[in-house]
């Protein structure tokens, strides 16, 4: 005979109240249909498992053994309703999110600041990645979402827009002339020493993708991993340097480096938040996206 689950709900409250007419309140049913449930039960299992006393029911020996599992199981159970509902209150949980070393530095850390004060107990997980990589990390589960630069794509993920960031062109105060004497031909920049990121990221692709439209190819002296190392050496006079505008706001106020404008010039690109499509995200993740900005 199949056990349903419902018959050890009866059997728990009848062994954790030791009364027929309690479990039945406990249960919402009525006293006859506890012990009809409770009937059945010992007929699947082959034995008794309570015996009556003056004071209502107690347990036999093979219900005693039963019950400790039982009690058990019923512990689980409340736990996990009782973490689901941490969770949900954010109070527990935690986010696993993709960016790269750019975004999370720029992007993201304000946000994940102000998150983690309001949310203390919420684990914050960073991994950083290129945006291809980020990307896949999201489509193989490892990560909630991504941070990404856009243009980017995949069938199995979805994007929201938020912020423009606008690339350009930047060299040292040694390339002040050049910076004043009007927008450099694209088809000129071959004339500088250029400093560009790896291949195999999206801020490349995208840039190689401009230059292509303009008939060129983009030939730099030096390839390096990280905005901030590009940074470094064109201050130091090593070339120009593509970079984003908005997170050299300092530099450029201070004269560190000088803008080189082009032309035609580079088209303004966005940041995404990348999902996975028709995965629910948790209460966690939820939250935290919902404090990003769209457009």
């Amino acid at each position: 005979m199949t056990i349903n689950s419902e018959w050890y709900r009866s059997f728990y409250w009848t062994a954790k109240t030791g009364s027929l007419s309690r479990a039945a309140e406990k249960l919402h049913i009525t006293q006859p249909a506890v012990s009809h449930i409770l009937k059945q039960l010992e007929g699947a299992l082959g034995g008794q498992l309570f015996f009556r006393s003056a004071k209502g029911v107690v347990l036999t020996a093979e219900g005693e053994v039963l019950f400790r599992y039982i009690e058990q199981a019923f512990s689980f159970i409340e736990s996990g309703e009782k973490r689901i509902a941490e969770m949900h209150n954010l109070e527990s949980g935690e986010i696993r999110i993709g960016a790269s070393d750019t975004l999370c530095k720029h992007y993201l850390m304000p946000y994940l600041e102000q998150f983690h004060q309001q949310y203390p107990q919420i684990r914050i997980h960073v991994t950083n990645r290129t945006t291809p990589e980020t990307i896949g990390l999201l489509t193989d589960g490892k990560i909630d979402f991504g941070i990404i630069n856009l243009p980017a794509g995949n069938a199995k993920i979805d994007i929201k827009r938020s912020l423009p960031q606008q690339d350009c062109l930047v060299g040292s105060k040694k390339y002040a002339d050049l910076a004043g004497s009007g927008p450099l031909d694209a088809q000129e920049m071959h004339r500088y020493p250029l400093l560009m990121l790896e291949p195999g990221g999206s801020t490349r692709h995208h840039l190689s993708e401009w230059a292509a439209a303009q008939g060129i190819r983009l030939q730099p002296e030096l390839e390096l991993g990280s905005i901030d190392l590009l940074l470094q050496f064109a201050i130091r006079g090593f070339g120009l340097a593509f970079v984003i505008r908005n997170y050299i706001e300092h530099e450029l106020a201070a004269g560190e480096l000088v803008e080189i404008p082009l032309q035609p010039p580079l088209p303004e690109r966005y940041i995404g938040i990348a999902t996975l499509r028709g995965v629910p995200l948790s209460a966690a993740s939820n939250r935290f996206l919902s404090m990003l900005p769209l457009t």
